[in-house]
Formats: C-alpha cells, sequence, structure tokens
C-alpha cells in the first residue's frame, strides 16, 4: 500500500512540474503576443492623422495642444486602421427630457445616427425617457442595438436636466460603464447629416458651441456668480461649449456627471440655480479636453453659414419638428 501510494505521489508531482513548466511557457508566449499587439496597435501619434495647417482659417490648436477637429484636419482611415483591430463598442447616451423633444425628433436622430454615427462599429444607444410610451418605432442596421432607460423623478428637484444626468450618472455605473469604450451624450434635438467618425474619439471630448464661437470670450455667457459652483471669473475665459455633446472614455463622463451633481447640490444648498451648461463649462475650464470638436460637427442651421464651416455633421432640428 505504501509502495502504490509512493508512486501516485511521484506521479502526482511530475505531472504539477510539468503543469507549471506548461503555465510558464503559455505565459511567456502571451507576454510575446502582447508586445507584438502593443507595437502593432500602438495608437497613432497625432501627427499621423491630423495637420493643422491645412486650415489656416481657423483655430486648429489649443494653447494646451489639444487637437480642433475641423474639414480637412484629419485622417480617418488612419484611424480606422488602429480602432478597427481594438473591437471597440461606442456607446450614446440620448437625453430626451420633455418639452424640449418630440417622437418624431427622437426617431429622426436616431435614424440619422443609425446611418452616420461611429459607422462599421458596435454601438449601443441609450435611450433615457420618462415613458416608455413615448418611444417611437426604431430599425437599426448591423452592429448596432438600443436600449431604453426610464427616468425616475424626484419630487425634490424641478431641474429636468439635472434629474436626467441623475439617472444616466446611475445608469453608468449600473451598466454602461461594463458594455462600452467611450461613451457620448447628446441630446435628442439634432440630427446627422454626415460622417460622425473615429477622428471625434478620445479621452474627453468637447463640443464648441456654434453661438459663441466667433464672438469676442469677453461676452461668453459663463456662470458669473461667485457663489455658482460652475463660477468663472469675469478675467478668465478660452471658449465656450455646447452642452448637446459631450464625450470621451467611460470613466471621464462619470467624472463630470459626479462634478455636476455636486456642484448643482451645492448650487440648491445656496438657493442658486445654474444650468449644466455652465457646469459643464466650468468642468472643462478646469479639466481641459483632449480634443475639441468645431462648430462644423453641431450647427444651427438658422444662422447664416460663414465660409469657415465646410461640412455641417449634425445640423439642430427645427422646433417645428
Amino acid at each position: 500500500m505504501n509502495t502504490k501510494w509512493k508512486m501516485l505521489l511521484l506521479m502526482a508531482f511530475a505531472l504539477s512540474l510539468m503543469l507549471i513548466k506548461h503555465h510558464f511557457q503559455i505565459k511567456k508566449n502571451l507576454e510575446k503576443i502582447n508586445l507584438c499587439w502593443d507595437q502593432e496597435a500602438g495608437e497613432p501619434q497625432l501627427s499621423d492623422w491630423f495637420n493643422p495647417k491645412k486650415r489656416p482659417d481657423v483655430i486648429t490648436t489649443t494653447d494646451w495642444l489639444a487637437p480642433v477637429l475641423w474639414e480637412g484636419t484629419y485622417n480617418r482611415q488612419v484611424l480606422e486602421k488602429y480602432y478597427k483591430r481594438l473591437n471597440i463598442t461606442m456607446g450614446l447616451a440620448v437625453i430626451c427630457a420633455p418639452r424640449k423633444f418630440s417622437a418624431r425628433n427622437l426617431q429622426k436622430f436616431i435614424q440619422s445616427a443609425n446611418k452616420y454615427f461611429i459607422v462599421g462599429y458596435n454601438v449601443i444607444f441609450y435611450i433615457l425617457l420618462d415613458s416608455f410610451s413615448k418611444l417611437p418605432p426604431i430599425v437599426l442596421g448591423l452592429l448596432r442595438t438600443f436600449k431604453v432607460f426610464l427616468v425616475i423623478k424626484e419630487n425634490i428637484w424641478e431641474d429636468l436636466h439635472f434629474i436626467y444626468m441623475k439617472n444616466l450618472l446611475d445608469y453608468i455605473i449600473t451598466h454602461i460603464q461594463h458594455e462600452v469604450n467611450f461613451l457620448f451624450i447628446m441630446t435628442a434635438n439634432q440630427i446627422f447629416k454626415d460622417d460622425f467618425g473615429v477622428e471625434t474619439l478620445g479621452k474627453s471630448v468637447a463640443q464648441l458651441s456654434a453661438w459663441w464661437y466667433f464672438k469676442n470670450g469677453k461676452t461668453f455667457p459663463y456662470e458669473r456668480r461667485c457663489k455658482s459652483a460652475a463660477f468663472i471669473p469675469f478675467e478668465e475665459e478660452d471658449f465656450y461649449y455646447h452642452s448637446a455633446i459631450f464625450g470621451g472614455t467611460v470613466q471621464e463622463v462619470l467624472n463630470l456627471l459626479k462634478v455636476y451633481q455636486k456642484g448643482a447640490i451645492q448650487d440648491t444648498e445656496n438657493r442658486l440655480t445654474s444650468t449644466y451648461e455652465h457646469h459643464l463649462n466650468k468642468y472643462i475650464f478646469i479639466k481641459k479636453p483632449t480634443k475639441l470638436l468645431s462648430p462644423e460637427y453641431n450647427w444651427d442651421p438658422s444662422f447664416r453659414t460663414p465660409p469657415q464651416i465646410k461640412s455641417v455633421k449634425i445640423p439642430w432640428q427645427s422646433k417645428s419638428v
């Protein structure tokens, strides 16, 4: 019996040594594969895909060296080669606040996003509604799906935008952060007219305001009340950003919404009311975005279109729609 047990133990020991050796060999091979992948799939340098000299008529680089995307400045194909290998999934959270959109607005927005938003990649549309009955018929193409999140209202809050963003923050934590690599937040009162591609992806992506881009910075409608959490001093300005679009990594979007929620609550306690756009501008003023979208990506068609606007990606929808 003792001899038999000794043989079994010896065989088990030998097998263990073989498994350990095999494990380290697999680990070594995986490290080699990862090294090759890192070298092959390294993110392109800014100069590989972005040429600011192509548009001398506009600001193409910020003081903090972030690119400002205008038609003609970027090479989407270079970025496509990189992102295709990563098999990324994009998220687009759609804010449908009551009194600011119609079911027709939402349907046109989703139809256009299906056609133009990050084409060729996995996309999940997250639609925030206060009632499932307001959801219009939605037909999507390949690689596209949607989820509807019901907005839970709380009587203590009157600001609808705050309510929607608070719900979005909760849904990001419980669901969205586990499903996507990048996330954009957009309102439903706009419509895609041209490709919104992978050139827009980045850690923190902010939209320059069509209303204010061509105006003097001293006139920007920042929050100037010093007791507000969104306060920006009168002598300070760089750009004014539109709240209709913001995006980046999921963590960066989470950070923005957490700061906004904290600031909005602080303002309420101080008997102040400031808009989400004011808090967005304060957040971006302090934590500079890594990429800016020119007004070409979000334009008000009621304006006279200046020569600097070469290709409008997303115009606002008419209020009569």
